[in-house]
């Protein structure tokens, strides 16, 4: 089975990348977004997490069963991440007696 070699110009792209995101998630921590905090660092989050799956996991050259694997899994968490940012999202919406 032969392999695709990646050049080590697009691993110092890539890793340049990420530690501008990484900066960028440094940046916006120090900004008040009121709830958009979240989304704002979720959203840099999966960018990075896009990257390193594809190209320091090797993803990218992969198999088309592998990248639908892996696509699966990914749209899952985004699945679940949104569903517990919903939940987050709305809470004190309800203003019941006796509780605060």
């Amino acid at each position: 089975m032969a392999e695709h070699i990646v050049s080590r110009t697009t691993y110092f792209a890539i890793f340049g990348a990420l530690i501008a995101l990484t900066i960028a998630t440094v940046l916006v921590a120090e900004v008040d977004l009121k709830k958009w905090n979240v989304v704002v660092a979720l959203t840099i989050a999966v960018a990075k997490a896009t990257l390193v799956i594809l190209y320091f996991m090797h993803i990218k050259y992969s198999k088309r069963l592998t990248q639908v694997v892996v696509a699966a899994g990914f749209l899952w968490l985004l699945l679940l991440l949104g569903l517990t940012l919903s939940d987050y999202l709305t809470r004190g919406w309800f203003n019941l007696p006796g509780i605060r």
